[in-house]
């Protein structure tokens, strides 16, 4: 392949004195730093470098974004999924039982017994945006895993008494509606 000199002659867009000038200054300059022991710093060309690691670290950067992204929409898809196959029954709902999740005060409508099951820890609720779903504790574990701010635990209160409790006669029951 001819050079970049040759192909600009064929063209007519340089004249062959002009590129046995532009020879003969690459020369002497090579003469020059040959003699010095100074390399000449081809400022172009580090500009160019340094344009092309800039370009590879922002290419490094939006693909990892990229890749987190996707790892975060396949945890969701894969909660989505564990909540499907694995979601019970509410029951006739005739009983509000009250949770909070993100410091908000929610409502699902249970039976007794899904209640008592809730209570216990069997069931765990799963707040997915609105939707508001009962999965056993075995898959709620594994959901918490990916994501647990979706997993809502019902903690049960401590029933120590203080001795200086002046309210340690009155005690509050179970299944009191709040």
């Amino acid at each position: 392949m001819a050079s970049l000199q040759d192909q600009f002659l064929k063209a007519g867009l340089v004249s062959k004195n002009k590129v046995k000038q532009t020879n003969q200054e690459k020369a002497k300059q090579k003469k020059i730093e040959r003699r010095s022991g100074v390399e000449s710093v081809d400022e172009v060309r580090l500009a160019v470098l340094e344009a092309q690691r800039k370009d590879a670290e922002r290419s490094r950067e939006l693909n990892a974004q990229r890749d987190a992204a996707a790892a975060q929409k396949a945890l969701a898809a894969q909660i989505l999924q564990m909540v499907k196959q694995s979601r019970q029954s509410k029951g006739s709902g005739d009983i509000a039982y009250n949770f909070t999740h993100d410091n908000k005060i929610k409502r699902v409508y249970v039976s007794a017994q899904v209640q008592s099951h809730i209570a216990a820890g069997h069931l765990v609720i799963i707040c997915q945006g609105e939707s508001i779903e009962l999965v056993p504790g075995v898959v709620a574990n594994k959901i918490a895993e990916r994501d647990p701010s979706v997993v809502v635990r019902v903690v049960k209160a401590s029933t120590t008494v203080d001795e200086d409790d002046p309210y340690a006669a009155f005690q509050v029951p179970d299944d009191m509606m709040w």
